[in-house]
């Protein structure tokens, strides 16, 4: 469970970070067109948990994950789509010119942002389901990484936003990872020193946790062990 710690000083990180957001956008567009003919092509699309914020474009999530689907014969590139600060709405807004004419699969990881500031739940849900519906047009498979609420925002609160993922993966042909900081929301030891985003060995830990379905969203998108088929 999040601990109340999760709410510290998130109004200076949002405020700090978001001075990336059109170097971020940029890398992402090029990302798209330096891709291998027969390589699957996964974006992560999300918000600073995903993103990396305050590591090395090394350590973050896309990186550690592509490392790791290389290593089991993948030919996956992994595009980093993230914008630290991001809400559901801001990437309801975004999602439909930053995906590019060759992307294969993705991972929805948003919502977070929402809890903290205490956004409605169903404002939530709809911006949610409309990128999913956007993937589903386009027949894009997609992996929906769930969040939590932090638990000072009351437990009605709470049982409405794991709703909110609830409700969607009845309605949509999803891959569904419940909660991306599974294993590593509240541990010191595995985040930086804000206490809410995973440092280097969080991200392993969040890479080895939801591998496997990954792998289930890759065979999705047509990705055979060794290249795509």
């Amino acid at each position: 469970m999040i601990g109340p710690s999760y709410l510290m000083d998130m109004r200076q990180i949002l405020r700090n970070s978001m001075h990336g957001l059109v170097i971020a956008l940029c890398v992402t567009v090029i990302s798209f067109t330096a891709q291998a003919a027969n390589s699957i092509t996964l974006v992560v699309f999300g918000d600073s948990l995903s993103a990396g914020y305050g590591l090395e474009k090394a350590h973050a999530f896309p990186t550690r994950l592509g490392q790791a689907l290389d290593a089991k014969g993948y030919d996956v590139n992994v595009v980093n789509a993230g914008v630290s600060g991001d809400t559901t709405a801001g990437g309801r807004s975004r999602l439909a010119w930053t995906l590019g004419e060759d992307v294969d699969a993705v991972i929805l990881e948003l919502g977070a942002n929402d809890a903290l500031r205490g956004l409605g739940t169903e404002q939530a849900y709809r911006n949610l389901a409309a990128m999913l519906q956007v993937l589903a047009d386009k027949n894009i498979p997609a992996l929906l990484a769930g969040m939590r609420a932090p638990p000072n925002m009351g437990e009605d609160y709470g049982k409405a936003f794991d709703q909110v993922y609830q409700r969607l993966v009845a309605e949509f042909d999803v891959v569904f990872y419940p909660f991306f900081l599974e294993g590593v929301a509240a541990n010191p030891a595995l985040n930086i020193e804000d206490g809410i985003h995973p440092n280097p060995a969080g991200v392993d830990v969040i890479v080895d946790r939801i591998l496997p379905d990954v792998e289930t969203l890759l065979k999705k998108a047509g990705a055979n062990v060794g290249g795509a088929s």
